[in-house]
């Protein structure tokens, strides 16, 4: 039977990140703790003026194959498995000379980074820490007894345990358990997951996700539902790597949609311009590029003012003064972009409601990735939609040509439409959303709202006509009846991009035909749910 409180004798730390170390390992030696140690980690202690018994001393093997097996050894995981109230645990111990540890103390070889930095397969196999989490599985096992330590966050508490106390309370013991396996866990994930790419397993047979903890948030979706966010290492710039200049804490609805704007305005290229994403729900109300970016955001703005209202707003490029002077206009719930000026971080430091987040960068919406959702009994795993249509990619299928303004409205309401939850239809005109019909159950509702919309914002503005006259459409999925696009043509729109690919295309296009409307094909789907 464990004892609550087991006195913390001795500790073997050996640790590739040596944050901390030092001042932990002080605390150490002032209770009277013994250090065994290994490597870079004894090195580090002895010149900081520590006691330190190398590994090899007890083990009498000396490190060799490049430190490979130096606690690969019955001597340490002896000391770390054997029950201290199993008398012949005890009795095999003393036969064997082997000394109980108390005190793990591990983190593991960098993989996780060597991977972020490019690293090559050689060097990433390198990193794999192989007698790590040999030992913290054992220790972590044996928790009635050892306290593992895996993470710099528990060396403050454990001292401050070994200092009341003399020693580690079994609730704690416990607690560092679940944190080890956890940390094995991700661990052991991040090399699957690295190598199934490596060596070009798509559907690995076991596949496996693991996260940090970034922050525990007050609710979900709903105020009944418990959540909080992880973060899983990847670099890729956006609200996991965010640097939060002001406003109260992100919320899981927040970080959702955050996500779902910056994901979305990465698709224009900052060298053509600035570009201005506004979100709602995680789906667009106003998107836009211009020759400033407060004219992007204005341009956006202008879409759906009424849903823009408490909305996430994503800028391709730096945030100024003249664009936070507008966007303050109303309220916001976050602005990210990836840097602002120190003018228009004043014009939002009054307005504690609003988070203002910067990144250093753009993600690459390019880039190969997995994404994966949770359903009953398992979760669905795909590659990112990267998928990505140019000039050369398209199909005129109609008599009329689109005109060359047609043409770029077409290419950006398609690059919009990628982001808008299916079935999705985006109007646009200059290079700005218009109307935007998203989530109905069938196109041809899409289509209506997107033309309600417009049309609502165009008796706000006071204009004469509604704002799809002389507009172009994307749609993200083909028209599966001509409906769809006489609905769009009767609200003044000149010319659609599609993927095609439906048994009625012939009827589809003949309609279009019919009204005078150009149309392309992409041959390419962007289905969002």
């Amino acid at each position: 039977m464990p004892q609550d409180i087991v006195p913390l004798k001795r500790a073997l730390i050996s640790v590739s990140d040596k944050t901390g170390l030092i001042d932990f390992a002080k605390g150490l030696d002032a209770a009277g703790v013994e250090i065994l140690s290994t490597g870079g980690t004894a090195k580090a202690l002895r010149d900081a003026g520590l006691a330190v018994k190398d590994v090899a001393e007890i083990t009498g093997f000396p490190e060799m194959m490049d430190g490979r097996v130096k606690t690969l050894h019955p001597v340490v995981h002896g000391g770390l498995l054997a029950l201290r109230d199993d008398t012949a645990h005890q009795a095999s111990a003393e036969t064997h000379g082997i000394g109980m540890i108390d005190l793990l103390v591990v983190n593991l070889y960098p993989f996780e980074e060597t991977v972020a930095k490019g690293g090559s397969y050689d060097d990433c196999v390198e990193n794999i820490d192989i007698g790590g989490p040999a030992m913290i599985r054992a220790g972590a096992k044996n928790h009635a007894f050892v306290s593992v330590v895996v993470d710099v966050q528990d060396y403050e508490p454990v001292l401050k345990q070994l200092d009341a106390a003399g020693g580690t309370d079994l609730a704690t013991r416990k607690r560092l358990a679940q944190t080890a396996y956890a940390r094995t866990a991700a661990y052991d994930a991040a090399v699957s997951n690295w190598m199934a790419d490596a060596v070009g397993v798509e559907t690995p047979r076991r596949r496996a996700f693991a996260g940090t903890l970034a922050q525990g948030l007050r609710y979900g979706e709903n105020p009944h539902q418990r959540a909080a966010f992880y973060t899983t290492g990847e670099t890729r710039p956006g609200v996991a790597t965010a640097r939060q200049w002001q406003g109260k804490e992100l919320s899981y609805n927040n970080i959702n949609d955050t996500d779902a704007a910056f994901e979305l305005v990465a698709e224009f290229d900052p060298a053509e311009g600035p570009a201005c994403a506004i979100i709602k729900h995680a789906n667009p109300c106003g998107v836009s590029r211009a020759d400033t970016a407060a004219e992007a955001y204005r341009r956006a703005f202008d879409c759906d003012r009424t849903s823009a209202f408490g909305g996430i707003i994503a800028l391709n490029q730096v945030l100024d003064g003249e664009t936070a002077k507008a966007i303050a206009e109303i309220f916001t719930e976050v602005v990210i972009a990836p840097d602002a000026t120190d003018e228009a971080r004043e014009v939002f430091a009054g307005r504690k409601n609003l988070r203002l987040l910067t990144t250093g960068g753009l993600p690459d919406a390019a880039a190969q990735g997995i994404a994966f959702r949770q359903v009953a009994g398992g979760f669905l795993v795909q590659s990112r939609d990267n998928g990505r249509v140019t000039l050369p990619d398209l199909k005129v299928v109609t008599k009329r040509q689109p005109t060359a303004e047609e043409m770029a409205d077409l290419l950006f309401a398609w690059q919009v439409a990628k982001h808008v939850k299916s079935n999705a239809i985006v109007y646009a005109k200059d290079l700005a959303t218009v109307g935007i019909g998203a989530g109905q159950m069938s196109r041809i509702d899409s289509t209506r709202i997107g033309q309600r919309k417009a049309q609502d914002m165009a008796e706000a503005l006071a204009l004469p006509l509604p704002l799809t006259s002389g507009s172009v459409v994307a749609s993200d999925a083909f028209f599966p009846f001509a409906d769809g696009v006489e609905a769009l043509a009767d609200a003044g729109a000149m010319a659609v991009i599609q993927p095609g690919g439906s048994m009625r295309d012939a009827e589809v296009i003949a309609a279009a035909d019919a009204r005078g409307v150009a149309m392309v094909f992409t041959g390419q789907r962007h289905f969002r749910h």
